[in-house]
Protein backbone atom coordinates (compact mmCIF):
# COMPACT_ATOMS: atom_id res chain seq x y z
CA UNK A 1 0.00 0.00 0.00
CA UNK A 2 1.35 3.41 -0.96
CA UNK A 3 2.30 5.80 1.80
CA UNK A 4 -0.10 8.70 2.38
CA UNK A 5 0.84 12.03 0.81
CA UNK A 6 3.15 14.12 2.99
CA UNK A 7 2.68 17.86 3.42
CA UNK A 8 5.06 19.53 5.85
CA UNK A 9 3.30 22.09 8.03
CA UNK A 10 5.43 22.50 11.17
CA UNK A 11 3.78 24.09 14.20
CA UNK A 12 4.79 27.66 15.04
CA UNK A 13 3.34 27.79 18.55
CA UNK A 14 5.20 27.09 20.68
CA UNK A 15 8.12 27.94 18.41
CA UNK A 16 10.85 26.71 20.76
CA UNK A 17 10.59 25.24 24.27
CA UNK A 18 13.89 24.91 26.12
CA UNK A 19 13.73 22.86 29.30
CA UNK A 20 17.35 23.23 30.38
CA UNK A 21 20.59 24.80 29.16
CA UNK A 22 24.11 25.21 30.49
CA UNK A 23 27.59 25.54 28.93
CA UNK A 24 27.58 21.96 27.64
CA UNK A 25 24.06 20.79 26.85
CA UNK A 26 20.61 21.97 25.91
CA UNK A 27 17.38 20.04 26.46
CA UNK A 28 14.32 20.94 24.39
CA UNK A 29 10.74 19.72 24.08
CA UNK A 30 10.01 18.99 20.41
CA UNK A 31 6.40 19.39 19.28
CA UNK A 32 4.72 16.82 17.08
CA UNK A 33 4.92 17.79 13.41
CA UNK A 34 8.39 19.36 13.56
CA UNK A 35 11.41 17.62 12.04
CA UNK A 36 14.36 16.99 14.36
CA UNK A 37 16.82 17.95 11.60
CA UNK A 38 16.29 19.70 8.24
CA UNK A 39 15.14 17.71 5.24
CA UNK A 40 16.75 17.93 1.80
CA UNK A 41 13.99 19.98 0.18
CA UNK A 42 13.86 23.71 0.82
CA UNK A 43 10.33 23.45 2.22
CA UNK A 44 11.64 20.97 4.81
CA UNK A 45 14.38 23.18 6.24
CA UNK A 46 12.50 24.16 9.38
CA UNK A 47 13.44 21.83 12.22
CA UNK A 48 14.14 21.74 15.94
CA UNK A 49 17.91 22.02 15.50
CA UNK A 50 17.46 24.89 13.04
CA UNK A 51 15.38 26.79 15.58
CA UNK A 52 17.82 26.03 18.39
CA UNK A 53 20.78 27.22 16.30
CA UNK A 54 19.22 30.67 15.92
CA UNK A 55 19.82 31.08 19.67
CA UNK A 56 22.69 28.63 20.27
CA UNK A 57 24.77 28.42 17.06
CA UNK A 58 27.09 25.68 18.37
CA UNK A 59 24.27 23.22 19.11
CA UNK A 60 24.50 19.77 17.49
CA UNK A 61 22.12 16.82 17.35
CA UNK A 62 23.10 13.59 19.14
CA UNK A 63 19.80 11.72 18.69
CA UNK A 64 16.49 12.22 16.90
CA UNK A 65 12.76 11.82 17.28
CA UNK A 66 10.39 11.05 14.42
CA UNK A 67 8.72 14.15 13.05
CA UNK A 68 5.32 13.02 14.35
CA UNK A 69 6.66 12.16 17.82
CA UNK A 70 6.77 14.85 20.50
CA UNK A 71 9.02 15.08 23.51
CA UNK A 72 12.49 15.48 24.95
CA UNK A 73 15.66 15.87 22.91
CA UNK A 74 19.12 16.66 24.27
CA UNK A 75 21.66 18.57 22.18
CA UNK A 76 25.36 19.19 22.69
CA UNK A 77 26.85 22.68 22.76
CA UNK A 78 30.49 21.69 22.19
CA UNK A 79 32.46 18.87 20.61
CA UNK A 80 33.43 17.14 23.83
CA UNK A 81 29.83 17.06 25.04
CA UNK A 82 28.73 15.72 21.67
CA UNK A 83 31.23 12.85 21.90
CA UNK A 84 30.30 12.09 25.50
CA UNK A 85 26.52 12.01 25.03
CA UNK A 86 26.71 10.21 21.68
CA UNK A 87 28.72 7.46 23.37
CA UNK A 88 26.04 7.09 26.04
CA UNK A 89 23.40 6.54 23.38
CA UNK A 90 25.67 4.16 21.46
CA UNK A 91 26.36 2.07 24.57
CA UNK A 92 22.68 2.20 25.63
CA UNK A 93 23.49 3.90 28.91
CA UNK A 94 20.73 6.49 28.57
CA UNK A 95 17.27 5.76 29.96
CA UNK A 96 14.17 6.67 27.97
CA UNK A 97 10.44 6.46 28.61
CA UNK A 98 7.72 7.13 26.09
CA UNK A 99 3.95 7.14 26.48
CA UNK A 100 1.59 6.07 23.74
CA UNK A 101 -2.13 5.69 23.25
CA UNK A 102 -2.66 2.44 21.37
CA UNK A 103 -5.68 0.80 19.78
CA UNK A 104 -7.56 -1.86 21.74
CA UNK A 105 -7.05 -3.47 25.12
CA UNK A 106 -3.49 -4.61 25.82
CA UNK A 107 -4.19 -7.75 27.85
CA UNK A 108 -0.88 -8.19 29.66
CA UNK A 109 0.00 -5.57 32.26
CA UNK A 110 3.63 -5.66 31.14
CA UNK A 111 5.84 -7.41 28.64
CA UNK A 112 8.40 -6.98 25.91
CA UNK A 113 8.59 -7.02 22.14
CA UNK A 114 11.80 -8.36 20.60
CA UNK A 115 11.56 -8.21 16.83
CA UNK A 116 14.39 -7.30 14.40
CA UNK A 117 13.71 -4.34 12.13
CA UNK A 118 14.85 -3.24 8.69
CA UNK A 119 13.82 -0.51 6.26
CA UNK A 120 10.88 -1.48 4.04
CA UNK A 121 12.74 0.00 1.10
CA UNK A 122 9.93 0.11 -1.52
CA UNK A 123 7.71 1.80 1.10
CA UNK A 124 10.32 3.92 2.90
CA UNK A 125 10.37 5.52 5.39
CA UNK A 126 8.40 2.56 6.72
CA UNK A 127 10.23 -0.14 8.66
CA UNK A 128 9.33 -3.81 8.88
CA UNK A 129 10.19 -6.98 10.79
CA UNK A 130 12.84 -9.11 9.11
CA UNK A 131 14.23 -12.10 11.00
CA UNK A 132 17.08 -12.66 8.54
CA UNK A 133 18.39 -9.18 7.78
CA UNK A 134 16.86 -6.99 10.48
CA UNK A 135 18.74 -5.37 13.35
CA UNK A 136 17.94 -6.38 16.91
CA UNK A 137 15.20 -4.25 18.46
CA UNK A 138 13.84 -4.60 21.99
CA UNK A 139 11.03 -2.70 23.70
CA UNK A 140 9.63 -3.17 27.20
CA UNK A 141 6.09 -1.97 27.89
CA UNK A 142 3.72 -1.46 30.82
CA UNK A 143 -0.02 -0.83 30.76
CA UNK A 144 -0.84 2.40 32.60
CA UNK A 145 -4.48 3.16 31.84
CA UNK A 146 -7.40 1.89 29.79
CA UNK A 147 -10.27 3.82 28.25
CA UNK A 148 -13.55 1.94 27.85
CA UNK A 149 -15.92 2.95 25.09
CA UNK A 150 -17.96 5.37 27.20
CA UNK A 151 -15.83 6.15 30.25
CA UNK A 152 -12.30 6.98 31.28
CA UNK A 153 -10.57 5.97 34.49
CA UNK A 154 -6.95 6.55 35.44
CA UNK A 155 -5.78 3.67 37.58
CA UNK A 156 -2.15 4.42 38.30
CA UNK A 157 -1.35 3.47 41.90
CA UNK A 158 -0.92 7.14 42.81
CA UNK A 159 -4.64 7.57 42.22
CA UNK A 160 -5.87 4.35 43.85
CA UNK A 161 -6.92 6.06 47.09
CA UNK A 162 -9.51 8.09 45.17
CA UNK A 163 -10.60 5.20 42.96
CA UNK A 164 -14.39 4.75 42.82
CA UNK A 165 -14.95 1.22 44.11
CA UNK A 166 -18.55 1.27 42.89
CA UNK A 167 -17.19 0.78 39.40
CA UNK A 168 -15.88 -2.66 40.32
CA UNK A 169 -19.34 -4.18 39.99
CA UNK A 170 -19.22 -3.78 36.24
CA UNK A 171 -15.45 -4.07 35.68
CA UNK A 172 -13.04 -6.63 37.09
CA UNK A 173 -9.83 -5.27 38.56
CA UNK A 174 -6.77 -6.88 37.02
CA UNK A 175 -3.40 -7.70 38.48
CA UNK A 176 -0.87 -5.27 39.86
CA UNK A 177 1.79 -4.53 37.23
CA UNK A 178 5.02 -5.47 38.98
CA UNK A 179 6.94 -2.93 40.98
CA UNK A 180 5.15 -0.02 39.34
CA UNK A 181 2.01 -1.02 41.26
CA UNK A 182 -0.30 -0.07 38.40
CA UNK A 183 -3.79 -1.54 38.22
CA UNK A 184 -5.59 -2.44 35.01
CA UNK A 185 -9.37 -2.38 34.67
CA UNK A 186 -10.80 -4.96 32.31
CA UNK A 187 -13.91 -4.11 30.34
CA UNK A 188 -15.00 -2.86 26.95
CA UNK A 189 -11.73 -1.03 26.27
CA UNK A 190 -11.11 0.70 22.98
CA UNK A 191 -7.69 2.13 23.75
CA UNK A 192 -4.82 1.72 26.21
CA UNK A 193 -2.19 4.09 27.52
CA UNK A 194 1.16 2.32 27.70
CA UNK A 195 4.60 3.29 28.96
CA UNK A 196 7.30 2.21 26.53
CA UNK A 197 10.95 1.64 27.39
CA UNK A 198 13.07 1.16 24.27
CA UNK A 199 16.32 -0.71 24.92
CA UNK A 200 17.49 -0.23 21.35
CA UNK A 201 16.83 2.85 19.24
CA UNK A 202 15.82 1.66 15.77
CA UNK A 203 13.89 3.90 13.41
CA UNK A 204 10.13 3.65 14.04
CA UNK A 205 10.85 0.92 16.61
CA UNK A 206 8.00 1.71 19.00
CA UNK A 207 5.52 2.22 16.18
CA UNK A 208 6.29 -1.09 14.50
CA UNK A 209 6.54 -3.05 17.74
CA UNK A 210 3.12 -1.86 18.91
CA UNK A 211 1.72 -2.70 15.48
CA UNK A 212 3.17 -6.21 15.69
CA UNK A 213 1.71 -6.58 19.18
CA UNK A 214 -1.69 -5.98 17.58
CA UNK A 215 -2.13 -2.49 19.02
CA UNK A 216 -1.12 0.24 16.56
CA UNK A 217 -0.50 3.69 17.99
CA UNK A 218 -3.46 6.01 17.47
CA UNK A 219 -3.05 8.67 14.78
CA UNK A 220 -0.13 6.88 13.07
CA UNK A 221 -0.43 7.81 9.39
CA UNK A 222 2.15 5.20 8.37
CA UNK A 223 1.14 2.13 10.35
CA UNK A 224 -2.34 2.51 11.85
CA UNK A 225 -5.42 1.01 10.26
CA UNK A 226 -8.26 3.38 9.41
CA UNK A 227 -10.05 3.12 12.76
CA UNK A 228 -6.90 3.71 14.84
CA UNK A 229 -5.86 6.52 12.52
CA UNK A 230 -9.20 8.29 12.90
CA UNK A 231 -9.03 8.25 16.71
CA UNK A 232 -6.40 11.02 16.95
CA UNK A 233 -5.30 14.00 14.88
CA UNK A 234 -1.60 13.39 15.57
CA UNK A 235 0.60 10.43 16.39
CA UNK A 236 -0.05 9.60 20.03
CA UNK A 237 3.57 8.97 20.95
CA UNK A 238 5.49 11.19 23.36
CA UNK A 239 9.09 10.98 24.61
CA UNK A 240 8.23 11.87 28.20
CA UNK A 241 11.47 11.15 30.12
CA UNK A 242 15.17 11.06 29.33
CA UNK A 243 18.03 10.30 31.75
CA UNK A 244 21.75 10.53 31.05
CA UNK A 245 25.05 11.50 32.65
CA UNK A 246 26.07 15.13 32.30
CA UNK A 247 29.11 15.23 29.99
CA UNK A 248 31.13 17.50 32.27
CA UNK A 249 30.10 16.69 35.85
CA UNK A 250 29.04 13.06 35.28
CA UNK A 251 26.00 13.77 37.47
CA UNK A 252 22.96 11.77 36.44
CA UNK A 253 20.20 14.02 35.05
CA UNK A 254 16.55 13.20 34.43
CA UNK A 255 14.16 15.38 32.45
CA UNK A 256 10.39 14.97 32.16
CA UNK A 257 7.68 16.67 30.11
CA UNK A 258 3.89 16.53 30.56
CA UNK A 259 1.99 14.06 28.41
CA UNK A 260 0.24 16.23 25.78
CA UNK A 261 -2.57 13.80 24.93
CA UNK A 262 -6.19 14.83 25.39
CA UNK A 263 -7.53 13.40 28.64
CA UNK A 264 -4.15 12.86 30.30
CA UNK A 265 -3.18 16.33 31.49
CA UNK A 266 -4.01 15.14 35.03
CA UNK A 267 -1.64 12.17 34.88
CA UNK A 268 1.73 12.72 36.54
CA UNK A 269 4.06 9.71 36.12
CA UNK A 270 6.57 8.83 38.81
CA UNK A 271 10.15 9.82 37.98
CA UNK A 272 11.96 7.46 35.64
CA UNK A 273 13.93 4.83 37.54
CA UNK A 274 17.64 4.81 36.66
CA UNK A 275 18.47 1.52 38.41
Amino acid sequence: MANPAFVYNPPLQPYLTILYQDDDILVANKPSGLLSVPGKAQEHKDSLISRVKTVFPTATVVHRLDMATSGIMVMALNKESHRHISKQFELRKTKKRYFARVFGNVKDTSGEVSLPLICDWPNRPKQMVDYERGKKALTHYEVVDVTPAKSHRTVNSKNVDSFDTSLVASSAIGSVAGEKNEITIAGNETETLVALYPVTGRSHQLRVHMLELGHPILGDRLYAHSEALSMAERLQLHAESLSFAHPASEDWLTFQTPIPFTGYSHYSPAPLSID
